[in-house]
């Protein structure tokens, strides 16, 4: 049985890239406080310069820019593009207080690394960050989530503010963030693609 589910979320991590089929947050009321605050944490669209409190965290990050440019050469051909997308995710995934690896996980799952990638139920972007959004929290050009750090901050943040709402629990942040609440093939799926973009060592 537990071989069957597997199998399932395998197939599932492999079958959601292709199209951008992943679903989508649903709009749901916002308090103005939560507003206000999501609207400050997409706020400065400044490039990321990630600071380093020493020489070795400096040079772990170099480590771990390397082996990830490395294994997404095959679906970011372009060096300069790579490094800058990389670089923008390790600096909008600490800023959220998240994992590198899992929101890498969950961008070969929303959108398998395509910029312009655009889901059926509308959702853009490497993240696949719903329009409604630009208009709750941005500046209300929805056009604007197909800019990569726009649109990784605002996939950060928005994931982050559905971890909170569901006091840590990642499994249902996932799925609030896909829109399937509850249901386990869209966690599982991210969970099993966050796996391979850890670094040696890591769990």
């Amino acid at each position: 049985m537990r071989r069957r589910a597997l199998l399932g979320a395998a197939a599932a991590s492999l079958a959601w890239p292709l199209g951008a089929r992943a679903g989508a947050q649903l709009e749901e009321p916002l308090a103005d406080s939560v507003r206000s605050a999501l609207s400050l944490a997409i706020a400065n669209s400044a490039p990321p310069k990630p600071r380093f409190a020493s020489v070795e965290d400096r040079l772990a990050y170099l480590r771990w820019l390397g082996e990830m440019s490395e294994r997404l050469k095959k679906r970011l051909s372009e060096a300069q593009t790579r490094i800058e997308f990389l670089e923008t995710v390790w600096y909008e995934s600490k800023r959220a207080g998240l994992e590198p690896a899992l929101v890498l996980g969950l961008i070969q799952v929303e959108s398998g690394f395509r910029k312009y990638a655009i889901s059926v139920a509308g959702a853009r972007g490497y993240m696949q960050v719903m329009p409604f959004w630009a208009r709750l929290i941005g500046d209300g050009n929805p056009s604007h989530l197909f800019h990569m750090q726009t649109n990784l901050r605002f996939g950060c943040v928005i994931l982050r503010h559905y971890l909170d709402r569901e006091k840590g629990d990642m499994f249902m942040a996932l799925g609030r963030y896909n829109g399937s609440r509850g249901r386990a093939e869209y966690p599982n799926a991210v969970f099993s693609n966050r796996k391979r973009w850890l670094m040696p060592g890591e769990a």
